[in-house]
Protein backbone atom coordinates (compact mmCIF):
# COMPACT_ATOMS: atom_id res chain seq x y z
CA UNK A 1 0.00 0.00 0.00
CA UNK A 2 2.81 2.32 1.05
CA UNK A 3 5.33 1.96 -2.51
CA UNK A 4 1.65 2.65 -4.10
CA UNK A 5 1.21 5.38 -2.32
CA UNK A 6 5.17 6.74 -3.11
CA UNK A 7 4.42 5.62 -6.71
CA UNK A 8 1.59 7.95 -7.30
CA UNK A 9 2.92 11.31 -5.30
CA UNK A 10 6.03 10.84 -7.53
CA UNK A 11 4.04 10.29 -10.92
CA UNK A 12 1.72 13.62 -9.45
CA UNK A 13 5.58 15.47 -9.36
CA UNK A 14 6.87 14.16 -12.71
CA UNK A 15 3.79 16.06 -14.17
CA UNK A 16 3.60 19.05 -11.63
CA UNK A 17 7.21 19.79 -12.24
CA UNK A 18 7.40 20.92 -16.24
CA UNK A 19 3.69 22.86 -15.24
CA UNK A 20 5.11 24.58 -12.76
CA UNK A 21 8.71 25.31 -15.20
CA UNK A 22 5.95 26.53 -17.68
CA UNK A 23 4.51 28.98 -15.47
CA UNK A 24 7.06 30.02 -13.93
CA UNK A 25 8.01 33.67 -14.51
CA UNK A 26 11.16 35.63 -14.90
CA UNK A 27 11.40 39.21 -14.02
CA UNK A 28 13.56 41.50 -15.58
CA UNK A 29 15.07 45.22 -15.58
CA UNK A 30 15.07 47.52 -18.60
CA UNK A 31 17.01 50.03 -17.90
CA UNK A 32 17.47 53.93 -19.26
CA UNK A 33 18.52 57.82 -19.04
CA UNK A 34 15.42 59.17 -21.17
CA UNK A 35 12.07 60.96 -19.77
CA UNK A 36 8.92 59.08 -19.42
CA UNK A 37 7.37 61.48 -21.94
CA UNK A 38 10.06 60.40 -24.57
CA UNK A 39 9.77 57.63 -27.03
CA UNK A 40 12.64 56.17 -26.20
CA UNK A 41 10.57 55.29 -22.87
CA UNK A 42 6.94 55.00 -24.53
CA UNK A 43 8.24 52.54 -26.60
CA UNK A 44 9.86 50.54 -24.06
CA UNK A 45 7.30 50.35 -21.61
CA UNK A 46 4.97 48.79 -24.87
CA UNK A 47 7.76 46.37 -25.56
CA UNK A 48 7.67 45.31 -21.87
CA UNK A 49 4.41 44.24 -22.49
CA UNK A 50 4.37 42.63 -25.71
CA UNK A 51 7.24 40.38 -24.69
CA UNK A 52 4.80 39.24 -21.79
CA UNK A 53 1.86 38.86 -24.18
CA UNK A 54 3.94 36.42 -26.65
CA UNK A 55 6.01 34.27 -23.87
CA UNK A 56 2.13 33.35 -22.30
CA UNK A 57 3.64 36.08 -19.43
CA UNK A 58 6.79 34.22 -18.77
CA UNK A 59 8.69 37.32 -18.69
CA UNK A 60 8.26 40.40 -16.99
CA UNK A 61 9.98 43.45 -17.41
CA UNK A 62 10.16 46.46 -15.22
CA UNK A 63 11.06 49.72 -17.30
CA UNK A 64 13.38 52.09 -15.32
CA UNK A 65 13.20 55.31 -17.15
CA UNK A 66 15.55 58.67 -16.41
CA UNK A 67 18.80 57.27 -14.41
CA UNK A 68 16.70 55.55 -12.11
CA UNK A 69 19.33 52.57 -12.08
CA UNK A 70 22.26 55.01 -12.77
CA UNK A 71 23.71 57.29 -15.45
CA UNK A 72 24.24 55.92 -18.82
CA UNK A 73 28.11 54.37 -17.96
CA UNK A 74 26.42 52.73 -14.91
CA UNK A 75 23.88 51.21 -16.94
CA UNK A 76 26.58 49.83 -19.37
CA UNK A 77 28.09 48.72 -16.56
CA UNK A 78 25.24 47.62 -14.71
CA UNK A 79 24.87 44.58 -17.93
CA UNK A 80 28.14 42.58 -16.56
CA UNK A 81 27.26 43.49 -12.91
CA UNK A 82 23.95 41.63 -13.27
CA UNK A 83 21.99 44.82 -11.83
CA UNK A 84 20.19 44.95 -15.17
CA UNK A 85 19.32 42.97 -17.79
CA UNK A 86 18.33 45.55 -20.97
CA UNK A 87 19.44 48.75 -21.44
CA UNK A 88 18.81 51.36 -24.25
CA UNK A 89 22.45 53.17 -24.82
CA UNK A 90 24.35 54.90 -27.43
CA UNK A 91 27.20 53.37 -29.41
CA UNK A 92 29.74 55.52 -28.14
CA UNK A 93 29.52 53.36 -24.60
CA UNK A 94 29.45 50.30 -26.86
CA UNK A 95 32.55 51.86 -28.33
CA UNK A 96 34.62 51.56 -25.45
CA UNK A 97 34.42 47.76 -25.66
CA UNK A 98 34.52 47.95 -29.33
CA UNK A 99 35.71 51.20 -30.74
CA UNK A 100 35.10 50.00 -34.58
CA UNK A 101 31.45 50.48 -33.85
CA UNK A 102 31.98 54.19 -32.74
CA UNK A 103 32.43 54.90 -36.48
CA UNK A 104 28.64 55.90 -36.68
CA UNK A 105 29.13 58.97 -35.01
CA UNK A 106 31.80 59.90 -36.99
CA UNK A 107 30.15 63.46 -38.90
CA UNK A 108 28.80 63.00 -41.88
CA UNK A 109 28.63 59.22 -41.99
CA UNK A 110 24.88 58.83 -42.40
CA UNK A 111 22.56 61.19 -44.81
CA UNK A 112 19.68 60.65 -42.77
CA UNK A 113 17.23 58.45 -40.61
CA UNK A 114 16.25 56.24 -43.47
CA UNK A 115 20.17 55.00 -44.38
CA UNK A 116 20.56 54.85 -40.67
CA UNK A 117 18.08 52.40 -40.32
CA UNK A 118 19.13 50.57 -43.70
CA UNK A 119 22.15 50.72 -42.23
CA UNK A 120 20.52 48.72 -39.44
CA UNK A 121 19.59 45.76 -41.32
CA UNK A 122 23.07 45.39 -43.45
CA UNK A 123 26.04 43.10 -42.98
CA UNK A 124 27.82 46.04 -41.81
CA UNK A 125 25.63 46.28 -38.87
CA UNK A 126 25.90 42.36 -37.88
CA UNK A 127 29.56 43.07 -38.34
CA UNK A 128 30.32 45.54 -36.11
CA UNK A 129 27.19 44.73 -33.59
CA UNK A 130 28.97 41.16 -33.58
CA UNK A 131 32.28 43.02 -33.00
CA UNK A 132 30.80 44.42 -29.95
CA UNK A 133 29.42 41.12 -29.01
CA UNK A 134 32.40 39.32 -28.88
CA UNK A 135 34.10 41.83 -26.90
CA UNK A 136 31.45 42.45 -24.43
CA UNK A 137 29.43 39.61 -24.36
CA UNK A 138 26.46 41.34 -24.59
CA UNK A 139 23.62 41.36 -27.82
CA UNK A 140 22.59 44.25 -29.69
CA UNK A 141 18.83 43.47 -30.65
CA UNK A 142 17.49 47.12 -32.04
CA UNK A 143 19.07 50.29 -33.28
CA UNK A 144 16.76 53.36 -32.89
CA UNK A 145 17.14 56.66 -34.87
CA UNK A 146 17.62 59.34 -31.92
CA UNK A 147 17.66 62.44 -34.22
CA UNK A 148 20.11 64.43 -36.11
CA UNK A 149 22.30 67.05 -34.57
CA UNK A 150 22.73 70.42 -35.58
CA UNK A 151 23.45 73.63 -33.69
CA UNK A 152 22.45 76.85 -32.03
CA UNK A 153 24.21 79.74 -31.76
CA UNK A 154 23.91 83.24 -30.96
CA UNK A 155 25.33 83.95 -34.20
CA UNK A 156 24.95 83.34 -37.93
CA UNK A 157 27.01 80.21 -39.16
CA UNK A 158 26.49 79.53 -42.97
CA UNK A 159 29.81 77.74 -43.52
CA UNK A 160 32.46 76.04 -41.60
CA UNK A 161 34.78 78.87 -41.25
CA UNK A 162 31.96 81.24 -39.25
CA UNK A 163 32.48 78.59 -36.55
CA UNK A 164 36.26 80.15 -35.92
CA UNK A 165 36.47 81.04 -32.53
CA UNK A 166 33.14 80.00 -31.06
CA UNK A 167 32.58 79.01 -27.76
CA UNK A 168 30.37 75.78 -28.57
CA UNK A 169 29.28 73.06 -25.71
CA UNK A 170 29.74 69.45 -26.79
CA UNK A 171 29.54 66.03 -25.23
CA UNK A 172 33.05 64.88 -23.98
CA UNK A 173 32.83 61.73 -26.60
CA UNK A 174 35.80 62.32 -29.19
CA UNK A 175 33.96 62.03 -32.04
CA UNK A 176 31.17 64.43 -31.44
CA UNK A 177 34.07 67.07 -31.16
CA UNK A 178 35.61 66.21 -34.66
CA UNK A 179 33.25 68.60 -35.96
CA UNK A 180 33.61 71.47 -34.38
CA UNK A 181 37.14 71.83 -33.81
CA UNK A 182 38.03 70.34 -37.31
CA UNK A 183 36.15 74.26 -37.88
CA UNK A 184 37.81 76.17 -35.21
CA UNK A 185 35.58 76.00 -32.00
CA UNK A 186 36.45 76.06 -29.04
CA UNK A 187 34.77 73.07 -27.53
CA UNK A 188 33.55 72.90 -23.94
CA UNK A 189 32.44 69.73 -22.34
CA UNK A 190 29.58 71.28 -19.84
CA UNK A 191 27.44 68.71 -18.20
CA UNK A 192 23.66 67.83 -20.09
CA UNK A 193 21.97 69.40 -16.84
CA UNK A 194 23.64 72.39 -16.69
CA UNK A 195 23.73 73.64 -21.03
CA UNK A 196 20.84 76.09 -20.67
CA UNK A 197 21.94 78.13 -18.02
CA UNK A 198 25.44 78.09 -19.49
CA UNK A 199 24.04 79.52 -22.77
CA UNK A 200 21.46 81.84 -20.89
CA UNK A 201 24.97 83.55 -18.63
CA UNK A 202 27.02 83.46 -21.92
CA UNK A 203 29.68 80.71 -20.34
CA UNK A 204 29.10 79.23 -23.86
CA UNK A 205 27.76 80.47 -26.82
CA UNK A 206 26.44 77.33 -28.60
CA UNK A 207 25.62 74.09 -28.65
CA UNK A 208 24.55 70.91 -30.50
CA UNK A 209 21.47 68.82 -30.21
CA UNK A 210 18.81 66.91 -32.03
CA UNK A 211 15.82 69.33 -32.80
CA UNK A 212 13.72 67.16 -30.17
CA UNK A 213 16.14 67.86 -27.17
CA UNK A 214 16.49 71.85 -28.41
CA UNK A 215 12.97 72.08 -28.14
CA UNK A 216 12.09 69.71 -24.94
CA UNK A 217 14.94 71.49 -22.86
CA UNK A 218 14.24 74.72 -24.08
CA UNK A 219 18.04 76.05 -25.67
CA UNK A 220 15.20 78.04 -27.78
CA UNK A 221 15.04 80.55 -25.08
CA UNK A 222 18.55 81.60 -25.13
CA UNK A 223 20.04 81.26 -28.50
CA UNK A 224 18.63 83.07 -31.60
CA UNK A 225 20.07 80.91 -34.69
CA UNK A 226 19.17 76.97 -35.30
CA UNK A 227 21.96 76.04 -37.95
CA UNK A 228 20.85 72.50 -39.65
CA UNK A 229 23.95 71.41 -39.88
CA UNK A 230 23.31 67.88 -39.67
CA UNK A 231 26.75 66.64 -38.42
CA UNK A 232 25.34 63.80 -36.74
CA UNK A 233 22.84 61.03 -37.43
CA UNK A 234 21.99 59.84 -34.01
CA UNK A 235 20.95 56.63 -32.54
CA UNK A 236 20.26 54.49 -29.79
CA UNK A 237 20.62 50.62 -28.96
CA UNK A 238 18.50 48.15 -27.50
CA UNK A 239 21.54 45.68 -25.61
CA UNK A 240 20.92 42.35 -23.49
CA UNK A 241 22.96 41.33 -21.27
CA UNK A 242 25.59 38.49 -21.79
CA UNK A 243 23.91 36.26 -18.88
CA UNK A 244 20.33 36.69 -20.25
CA UNK A 245 20.85 36.55 -23.49
CA UNK A 246 22.31 33.11 -23.13
CA UNK A 247 19.70 31.81 -20.72
CA UNK A 248 17.07 32.50 -23.55
CA UNK A 249 15.92 29.66 -25.61
CA UNK A 250 16.25 30.36 -29.69
CA UNK A 251 12.10 30.91 -30.07
CA UNK A 252 12.25 33.64 -27.06
CA UNK A 253 15.20 35.44 -28.79
CA UNK A 254 13.44 35.64 -31.56
CA UNK A 255 10.39 37.11 -30.29
CA UNK A 256 12.65 39.61 -27.95
CA UNK A 257 14.26 40.63 -31.27
CA UNK A 258 11.54 40.79 -33.50
CA UNK A 259 9.50 42.99 -30.55
CA UNK A 260 12.14 45.43 -30.07
CA UNK A 261 12.67 46.00 -33.36
CA UNK A 262 9.38 46.99 -33.73
CA UNK A 263 10.00 49.22 -30.71
CA UNK A 264 13.04 50.72 -32.59
CA UNK A 265 10.59 51.34 -35.81
CA UNK A 266 7.76 53.11 -33.24
CA UNK A 267 10.03 55.43 -31.61
CA UNK A 268 11.81 56.60 -34.89
CA UNK A 269 8.79 57.44 -36.43
CA UNK A 270 7.99 59.15 -33.40
CA UNK A 271 11.10 60.87 -33.75
CA UNK A 272 11.18 61.89 -37.34
CA UNK A 273 7.52 63.51 -37.32
CA UNK A 274 8.76 65.47 -34.21
CA UNK A 275 11.58 66.67 -36.40
CA UNK A 276 9.56 67.88 -39.43
CA UNK A 277 7.43 69.81 -36.95
CA UNK A 278 9.71 71.57 -35.38
CA UNK A 279 12.01 73.34 -38.21
CA UNK A 280 8.40 75.47 -38.83
CA UNK A 281 8.23 75.78 -34.84
CA UNK A 282 10.95 77.16 -34.40
CA UNK A 283 10.88 80.09 -37.51
CA UNK A 284 7.27 80.71 -36.01
CA UNK A 285 8.57 81.35 -32.18
CA UNK A 286 11.22 83.84 -34.09
CA UNK A 287 14.54 82.14 -34.28
CA UNK A 288 16.54 82.07 -37.43
CA UNK A 289 16.75 78.64 -39.09
CA UNK A 290 18.98 78.21 -41.66
CA UNK A 291 20.77 75.61 -44.05
CA UNK A 292 24.45 75.61 -44.54
CA UNK A 293 27.25 74.81 -47.00
CA UNK A 294 27.33 70.84 -45.44
CA UNK A 295 29.17 70.11 -48.58
CA UNK A 296 32.19 72.75 -46.71
CA UNK A 297 31.77 71.15 -43.32
CA UNK A 298 32.35 67.81 -44.33
CA UNK A 299 35.49 68.95 -46.63
CA UNK A 300 36.84 69.98 -43.61
CA UNK A 301 36.35 67.07 -41.19
CA UNK A 302 38.04 65.17 -43.46
CA UNK A 303 40.79 67.33 -43.87
CA UNK A 304 41.82 67.68 -40.69
CA UNK A 305 40.20 64.50 -38.68
CA UNK A 306 41.52 61.13 -38.86
CA UNK A 307 39.65 57.50 -38.27
CA UNK A 308 42.27 56.08 -36.55
CA UNK A 309 42.79 58.85 -34.35
CA UNK A 310 39.26 57.58 -32.30
CA UNK A 311 39.95 53.59 -33.00
CA UNK A 312 37.72 53.64 -36.10
CA UNK A 313 38.44 51.78 -39.71
CA UNK A 314 37.55 54.24 -42.34
CA UNK A 315 36.78 50.86 -44.56
CA UNK A 316 33.57 50.72 -42.30
CA UNK A 317 32.90 54.20 -42.71
CA UNK A 318 33.17 53.83 -46.69
CA UNK A 319 31.00 50.96 -46.50
CA UNK A 320 27.94 52.60 -44.55
CA UNK A 321 28.32 55.30 -46.32
CA UNK A 322 28.05 52.96 -49.75
CA UNK A 323 25.16 51.54 -48.11
CA UNK A 324 21.45 52.60 -50.07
Amino acid sequence: MFSRYTALLCAIATIALPMASASAQTALKWAHVYETSEPFHTEAVWAAEEIKKRTDGRFTIDVFPASQLGKEADINQGLTLGTVDIIISGSSFAAREFPPIGVTYFPFTFRDADHLLAYAKSDKYKELTGGYEEASGHHITATTYYGTRHTTSNRPIAKCADMAGLKIRVPDVPAYLAMPRACGANTAPIAFAEVYLALQQGTVEAQENPLTTIDAKKFYEVQKHIVLTGHIVDHLNTIVSKSRWAELSDADKAIFTEVMQEAAARATKIIVDREKALVQTFKDRGLTVTEVDRADFEKNVMEKVTFEEFGYRKADWEAIRAIK
